[in-house]
């Protein structure tokens, strides 16, 4: 193996290579973890413990249930949760079933969802009750045949206040979850062949162009990743023992591979948070639970700091906190480190959808092994390159600014239904992020800029196009470009300049109006900026970056 520059910088114990890795699934270990432990907690929800047994009983179940439904090998499955145990047993059935897990957000806006939805061609779907109208509404312009229906009062101590609980009532074909439970409750697994290299999830993501499309992943790379994340935290995991916060989605790629990666096999039981904007509640459970570890987006770390609510010890049981999904300031990263335990540590990593959030991530042992502003280094078997930006082609030195490649065994298999983009993607086995960075002499990484236009704000994905396209709906609008700008709160904001039609007005509230009808709450642009034109090239593209480059300058100015 090729003597990399990080390998100098790994904590002692972190080997340089995992390979080879073995030949299960993450099914497999739930099997495994059964019988080696079957009342241990996978997960906690509301006071209730979610057993080894139980999940491995009640995911056989569903799994019967889907097959019954017509669900077949290949097929694909929506799921519609927030975070709650549903969300495992839900994942462990479909994959049981031979079928792919397509997780969705639940917030997204009608229009959203159908458009996902139809993306992928999903037949079936999986919804709490509080999502069920929202679903019907459109399902007549989808291929959705069948729903299958949960409360959240299913797997919790007590009642759990919910409007739509107890006035739902489900059309003919649609089924509740707790009468599939019920019924299968005894069968063991279904005998259908899954294997290492099937496809497991499709999570959407904004790939090289930043348009919206679904990133495909194999069973084995929920292994992969959690045994290479696993073996770099394992001086600060007690296994068996620490629990720690289930808060990030996971219908999201950070929290899907977190809760089914690093925290199933390193068995460290999930605290699951429902709501992880409700900052008191978060903190509440940290301290009730003695929360050891968590992973948080930036935004919720700075929402924790900043909260009126916090005590000065609630949050000191905290010995390791890696934050993503956006960039981490240092301020905000010293000043956590000074509220969690005094030998604690906030590290920062990097990963993609593309790349199962593997990538890089800064060493956990000794606090001067943190370079501020670096993502940190790559994780084992994740080689780094650096290239040119203009081919791709040619691979910089040390130090200087290129476009980021990543070769690894966990990348994705592909773009659902797009091959142009998959070969745009991934060239002779290395992704090319469209990140801009160089590496430093001890290996670790430095982004400065992207190609894509991809905004990440608050650990959320937002593409321009989707926010473009909806205002450009509105009938005053003539033109409109949407990009991220600097953002103390969330890492990025949205923008948008818009132009608008000769004799027309409308206000930038009058706007944001519109958006919310259409889009998710942290797409709608926060920031609304009206000109009588667009900077442009000599063939009329708009030009995204001179308008970002004005607003950093404007933003530097005004400090």
């Amino acid at each position: 193996m090729k003597d990399y520059p990080w390998f100098k910088s790994y904590d002692p114990g972190v080997p340089r290579t995992m390979e080879p890795y073995p030949n299960v699934t993450v099914m497999d270990l739930l099997a495994e973890y059964t019988k080696e432990r079957p009342e241990f907690p996978v997960a906690i929800f509301m006071k209730r413990e979610l057993s080894y047994k139980e999940l491995e009983d009640h995911s056989n179940a569903l799994a019967h249930a889907l097959i019954a439904r017509g669900v077949k090998k290949g097929d694909r499955v929506a799921v519609l949760f927030l975070n709650c145990p549903q969300t495992f047993v839900a994942y462990f059935a479909i994959w049981k079933a031979g079928a792919i897990v397509v997780p969705l957000n639940p917030l997204y806006t009608p229009f959203e969802l159908q458009h996902a939805i139809e993306a992928v061609d999903a037949e079936l779907a999986i919804v709490t009750s509080m999502w069920y109208t929202t679903i019907k509404g459109f399902q007549p312009k989808t291929k959705l045949r069948k729903l299958i229906v949960t409360d959240l009062d299913s797997y919790a101590v007590s009642p759990i206040k919910n409007e739509a609980a107890g006035t739902v009532k489900l059309e003919e074909g649609d089924v509740w979850w707790s009468d599939l439970i019920e019924k299968n409750k005894y069968k063991g697994r279904p005998e259908v062949t899954v294997t290492k290299d099937d496809i497991a999830l499709i999570l959407f993501s904004g790939g090289t162009t930043g348009a919206p499309k679904g990133v495909m992943h194999r069973h084995h790379n929920m292994v992969i990743i959690g045994m290479q994340q696993h073996v770099w935290f394992k001086s600060r995991t007690i296994e068996w023992e620490d629990k720690v916060l289930g808060n990030l989605p996971m219908f999201h790629a950070f929290g899907c591979f977190v809760a089914f990666g690093i925290y199933f096999m390193a068995h460290m039981p999930q605290v699951l948070v429902f709501n992880p904007r409700d900052i008191k509640g978060v903190i509440a459970i940290i301290k009730e639970h003695n929360i050891q570890n968590i992973a948080a987006t930036p935004t919720m770390l700075i929402g924790i700091i900043n909260s009126p609510d916090r005590g000065p010890d609630d949050i000191r049981c905290i010995n390791r906190c890696s934050s993503g999904a956006a960039p981490l300031m240092t301020e905000t990263k010293l000043a956590f480190e000074k509220l969690i335990d005094p030998n604690g540590i906030v590290v920062e990593g990097y990963g993609m959808t593309e790349s199962a959030i593997a990538g890089s991530c800064t060493p956990v042992e000794g606090k001067w092994k943190w370079k501020q502003g670096s993502i940190g280094c790559p994780y084992p078997d994740n080689i780094y390159k650096i290239v040119d930006l203009e081919a791709g082609t040619k691979e910089l030195p040390i130090g200087e600014d290129g476009e980021l490649c990543i070769k690894a065994p966990q990348l994705m298999q592909g773009f659902w239904k797009n091959p142009k983009e998959t070969a745009e993607a991934i060239r002779d086995g290395w992704l090319y992020t469209g990140d801009i960075g160089h590496l430093d002499e001890d290996g670790y990484m430095f982004l400065t800029s992207r190609k894509k236009d991809l905004i990440k704000c608050g650990g959320f994905q937002v593409w321009p196009r989707d926010v473009e396209d909806v205002i450009m709906m509105h009938p005053m609008v003539l033109e409109a470009c949407v990009a991220g700008i600097p953002d103390q709160r969330q890492g990025e904001a949205v923008k948008v300049w818009v132009v608008l039609k000769e004799g027309n007005e409308v206000t930038a509230g009058e706007l944001q109006k519109f958006c919310r009808e259409k889009l998710t709450g942290y797409k709608v642009p926060r920031f609304v900026e009206f000109r009588k034109e667009l900077p442009k090239t000599m063939v009329g593209k708009v030009l995204r970056r001179v308008l970002q480059d004005e607003e950093k300058s404007k933003q530097s100015k005004s400090r």
